[in-house]
């Protein structure tokens, strides 16, 4: 029976969600091979994260005379975050499926819900990168726990065919956090991340 799992941000408000539906089963084979089976979706994510990013440049200004993301930003955003997410849970052996190249809401076991576009304060708007810094420096470091965490679950599930829950809860927390440090980033939210985290619960 797969374990699932709602790891939630530090309130059941939060605008961005990781949604965790992953049973540990992680199949040997494609973790041996995992950094190979990951390059199309490595070639695509950073494909799709450079549009990303231009897009922000136009989102900023639109969110700044709008006092919003317009609706069409905030979707394509928000489907390259949820890609995003896929792609850096299997690479990084949070889940195990091959993920798909659509980045679709509820079709892989590390998921994120993201809340539709609402108002923002202007003057947040116009210093969000500057806003954003210390969760990107905060972010940064949890990626090298990430890089860590991958290294050590990748001989775990190498020798017994599952990943080590806890291993996999810090991971899904690492990753949590860095997405709603995009999302904030990416003008998706107002809502600055948050280091404390709702447990994973069976």
């Amino acid at each position: 029976m797969s374990d699932v799992a709602s790891y939630l941000a530090s309130e059941a408000g939060h605008p961005v969600r990781l949604v965790v539906n992953d049973d540990l089963q992680r199949s040997r084979l494609t973790v041996f091979f995992r950094l190979i089976l990951a390059i199309p979706h490595l070639i695509v994510v950073s494909v799709w994260g450079i549009v990303a990013f231009v897009l922000a440049i136009v989102g900023w200004f639109a969110a700044l005379f709008g006092g919003r993301l317009p609706d069409g930003l905030h979707q394509f955003q928000a489907r390259f975050l949820r890609y995003a997410t896929h792609v850096t849970a299997y690479f990084y052996l949070v889940a195990n499926p091959f993920p798909g190249f659509g980045g679709e809401a509820g079709s892989y076991p590390i998921d994120v819900e993201i809340d539709g576009p609402t108002e923002q304060n202007r003057w947040t708007i116009g210093f969000r990168i500057i806003l954003a810094i210390p969760a990107l420096i905060i972010a940064n470091v949890l990626g090298y726990l990430l890089q860590i965490l991958a290294f050590v679950g990748w001989f775990y599930a190498l020798f017994t065919g599952r990943m080590s829950r806890g291993i996999r809860d810090l991971a899904a927390y690492c990753v949590r956090y860095t997405m709603q440090t995009y999302a904030y980033t990416l003008l998706l939210t107002q809502r600055y991340p948050s280091l404390s985290g709702g447990p994973i619960a069976p």
